[in-house]
């Protein structure tokens, strides 16, 4: 077998996290040039000395890495939630006392030497396999961390697609697995279906898929992602080699079983042994969980009680049924790439929500948010939303469709609503809150109507033109909000408006929604050559 220069240098620095069982025969290794064979069926492991000929010169050497690694550094540290940038910020850049904060939270998270330097340990830390979720472990803590949980203890699956690396009755077997280490040690059942809804919805994927704002990034890299509660979605890219039973190629189903603990409601640990780490740490024929991970999985769910008479270790497939019939859909998961929003929404916390048909989600300068039925967040809240908007002024949230009007104050129903929408004729296109006066604009056809939340309101003289007073912007906009940039923004159809201070659609306008709020690219695009610019936070809309 022969090795390229690159991976020889993984292979070394696999060795220096100590979580591999694989077994080596070293012959020579220096700080510059190193040469392995991989004995599979050797008997003795020799990593012993692999360190101290190999590791420990490199890393007290600490290699220097170049303008490109260094690159690649600061975006996987955006990327995976080391780095933050303030969205008030309107710069691109970080202090250098943040990138070096940020280096020694990744460095301690992944069980490395502190130092705060991206040295080339680092930057090769960086390029292991990984999951596509965010590490926001930043605080000095090893406990698990929650990020939310399912309202009910028993939960349907279905499998939509399989890997084309896997028979699928192994894929089956390996997928059933993983669904099993979390319902033995948590009060949890699943139980499979084989057409319909399900709760939790397992697919494969490449770079571009209908059902998933996040593609992925082939071979090697990022490996799968899923959303969290009560979301369901998990992903796997389908460029990997998935496997099973072997070293070679990723294995499924500790990969699964990682991403049904995103699903499940638990973020990454920051045990390197854990399987909620987010990291891959390679084939493990006889596998458990975690400490941390059944910590995390109890505090959510509470521990699994046997029935009574019932032995602790169950027999294979108890816990994991097959059944035909699958619940109702409760409507169809919509594309954020694709067709027209029914509304935005800057929330509270500076927080952008987008609506569509049944489901919600938030916008950031970086990646979308996991979908969530709108009645999740917001209860007894219907979908297909004719508007929606936020009033720092009251904190009151308002929500319009039809003839009704809902009010929440944050999550919860301001009691006496919904009521009747009085005064403003029914089915609007659009709603905005307008910092300058701090009155809220309501919009439908070629009208607009200003409204004030805490005084007695003479609409006589309303509807207004929209053109009137802002110039340029289409009659019957999908969505409208005001932004933290200070810009006004309309929304209809694929396309956007922004506008100035004096309420003026800015030259070059409109643009696409898809690109630059969805983070979307379009189908002909080759993603390798792009050099287009997509950043929500700055001026760039």
């Amino acid at each position: 077998m022969i090795w390229d220069y690159e991976s020889l240098l993984r292979i070394c620095h696999l060795f220096s996290v100590l979580y591999f069982d694989h077994r080596w025969d070293v012959y020579i290794c220096d700080s510059e040039h190193l040469f392995l064979n991989w004995v599979l069926d050797a008997g003795i492991m020799k990593w012993e000395l692999l360190w101290l000929e190999c590791l420990l010169p490199i890393m007290v050497a600490g290699k220097s890495v170049n303008l490109v690694d260094e690159e690649e550094a600061l975006d996987y540290l955006v990327k995976y939630g080391y780095l933050q940038k303030p969205l008030e910020r309107m710069t691109d850049g970080f202090e250098p006392e943040e990138v070096t904060e940020a280096v020694r939270s990744f460095q301690e998270a992944s069980g490395l030497p502190v130092s705060g330097e991206l040295d080339w340990v680092t930057t090769t830390r960086m390029r292991q396999p990984r999951c596509g979720l965010e590490d926001p472990f930043n605080q000095k803590t090893q406990k698990y961390l929650l990020l939310g949980r399912w309202r009910k203890r028993h939960l349907t699956f279905r499998i939509l697609n399989w890997p084309s690396t896997l028979p699928v009755h192994i894929a089956k077997t390996a997928l059933h697995t993983a669904f099993r280490y979390w319902s033995r040690v948590a009060s949890l059942s699943f139980r499979e279906v084989q057409a319909g809804w399900a709760d939790i919805r397992l697919s494969f994927h490449g770079q571009h898929s209908p059902h998933c704002s996040k593609g992925f990034d082939g071979p090697g890299k990022v490996l799968a992602h899923a959303d969290i509660p009560e979301s369901g979605s998990v992903h796997f890219d389908e460029s990997e080699k998935w496997t099973e039973g072997t070293k070679m190629g990723v294995n499924l189903r500790i990969i699964a079983a990682h991403e049904l603990g995103h699903a499940l409601g638990l973020g990454h640990s920051r045990y390197p042994q854990a399987l909620m780490a987010p990291v891959y740490s390679g084939f493990r024929p006889h596998f458990q969980l975690h400490p941390d991970d059944v910590a995390g999985i109890q505090a959510l769910y509470g521990k699994r009680i046997p029935p009574s008479g019932e032995e602790e270790e169950e027999e294979e497939g108890n816990e994991v049924s097959i059944v035909t019939p699958g619940p109702t859909v409760p409507g169809t998961m919509p594309d954020p790439c694709s067709g027209e929003l029914d509304a935005m929404m800057l929330g509270p916390y500076g927080k952008t929500y987008a609506f569509k048909g049944d489901y919600v989600w938030t916008v950031t300068g970086s990646r979308l948010g996991p979908l969530f039925h709108v009645a999740t967040l917001w209860k007894g809240l219907p979908g297909n939303l004719d508007a929606a908007v936020y009033s720092p002024r009251t904190k009151w949230i308002h929500f319009f469709k039809g003839n009704m009007i809902w009010r929440y104050m944050g999550f919860k129903l301001v009691p006496g609503f919904p009521k009747r929408l009085r005064d403003v004729g029914p089915n609007l296109d659009a709603a905005l809150y307008w910092p300058l006066n701090q009155k809220i604009f309501l919009f439908k056809g070629s009208g607009y109507w200003q409204w004030d939340e805490l005084a007695v309101n003479d609409f006589s003289r309303y509807p207004k033109p929209i053109g009137k007073l802002f110039t340029g912007v289409p009659d019957k906009p999908s969505a409208a909000l005001s932004w933290q940039d200070g810009k006004v923004y309309f929304f209809k159809g694929k396309k956007y408006w922004r506008l100035n201070q004096q309420l003026r659609v800015e030259k070059g306008f409109p643009k696409d929604t898809s690109q630059n709020w969805m983070h979307c690219f379009p189908p002909t695009t080759d993603i390798s050559t792009s050099t287009t610019t997509i950043s929500i936070p700055t001026t760039a809309h």
